[in-house]
C-alpha cells in the first residue's frame, strides 16, 4: 500500500527547468524542489479561487486596466489576510510530513517564496478571469 507521501509526490508535476544543485540555499532548494510544483499542480484551483474572490468583491477587477488588475493581484495577496491564508493552505495541504517538518523551521522566509509565486501564477493566467462573473 503507497502511503499518503508517496502519492503526494507522484502527482506533481515534473518541472524539468527548475535548477536543483548544492549551492542552493535550504530555501531556493524547497522552493524548487516543493514549491514550484505544487503550485503548478494547484494551478487551476488557484485560478477558481481567484475568481471565486474577484466575483465575492462586486468584480471591481473587471474594470481595471491591465496594470491595474496585475496590481490588484499584488495588493489582494499582501493585504488580504485570510485570502493569503486559505492560499497558503491550499499549498501547505500538498506537502508531505517531512516537507512540512522543513517548511515550519523557516516559515515565514517561505511563505514570501511560496506567495510570490503564487502572485506570478494568477498573473500569467490573466485571460482567465475576464469577466467570469456567476
Amino acid at each position: 500500500m503507497e502511503t499518503r507521501d508517496t502519492q503526494l509526490i507522484a502527482l506533481r508535476p515534473k518541472l524539468p527547468n527548475v535548477r536543483l544543485d548544492s549551492s542552493m540555499s535550504s530555501e531556493e532548494s524547497f522552493q524548487n524542489k516543493t514549491l514550484r510544483p505544487i503550485i503548478k499542480l494547484q494551478n487551476d484551483l488557484l485560478v477558481a479561487v481567484f475568481n471565486n474572490y474577484i466575483n465575492k468583491h462586486k468584480n471591481v477587477f473587471q474594470d481595471l486596466t491591465i496594470d491595474g488588475r496585475l496590481d490588484y493581484i499584488d495588493n489582494t495577496i499582501q493585504k488580504d489576510i485570510k485570502f493569503r491564508n486559505a492560499l497558503k493552505g491550499i499549498i501547505i495541504g500538498q506537502f508531505t510530513v517531512l516537507e512540512y517538518e522543513l517548511y515550519i523551521q523557516n516559515s515565514s522566509a517561505l511563505n514570501k517564496r511560496m506567495m510570490n509565486i503564487v502572485k506570478e501564477r494568477l498573473k500569467n493566467n490573466l485571460l482567465q478571469f475576464e469577466n467570469k462573473a456567476l
